[in-house]
Order: structure tokens, then C-alpha cells, then sequence
């Protein structure tokens, strides 16, 4: 049997790349942010400032999966172009008709 073995390189990313994503994931967790977004330090200053104060946005994402259902909306209809397109985006390849010659 021809088992295949991993490079060295391969060897080490896979526990270290394991380790780093263990380790963000448990500090992210750990501590609250104390840094503020730019919507809120300054867009949000200056909308006030100017007599526009914050309101309701009309598609509100952040209930529910509205946003995971518009992006798998994009998705199917970028998809069903990208079909619908698919010769003229990837031309069929021309075969040489003089090697048989």
C-alpha cells in the first residue's frame, strides 16, 4: 500500500493554525470590547450634531436570519446569471483540426 505523507510544512501548520484559532476564539470571549465603532464615535456625533438623530433602519438584519436569507438570496441569483452566462463567460476551447491532418 502507497500511503502518502504529509510535507514538513503541512505537519506544523495544522496543529499551529488549530492552536491560533483555539486561542482567538477563548480571548474573544473573555473580555468585553471597550473600543467603539466609527458609526457610533463619529457618524452617529455628527448626525446629531446636524439634526438628523439615529433612527430604525428600514430592513433591520440584525433579527432573526434575515441577513443569512440575503445572502443566500444573492447568492442564488448570482449563481443562476453566472448559468445562464456560462458560455460567453468561459468560451468552449477551439480544437486544432491540423494535428490530424
Amino acid at each position: 500500500m502507497n500511503a502518502r505523507r504529509l510535507s514538513p510544512n503541512a505537519t506544523c501548520f495544522v496543529p499551529l493554525f488549530s492552536f491560533v484559532t483555539v486561542a482567538d476564539l477563548t480571548a474573544s470571549d473573555s473580555e468585553p470590547s471597550s473600543w467603539q465603532g466609527i458609526d457610533e464615535t463619529v457618524v452617529e456625533r455628527v448626525a446629531v450634531e446636524a439634526g438628523r438623530p439615529p433612527r430604525e433602519p428600514l430592513l433591520n438584519t440584525d433579527q432573526g436570519d434575515l441577513l443569512l436569507f440575503l445572502f443566500l438570496l444573492a447568492g442564488a441569483v448570482g449563481g443562476f446569471v453566472m448559468g445562464y452566462c456560462f458560455r460567453g463567460l468561459f468560451p468552449p476551447r477551439r480544437q486544432d483540426t491540423d494535428r490530424d491532418a
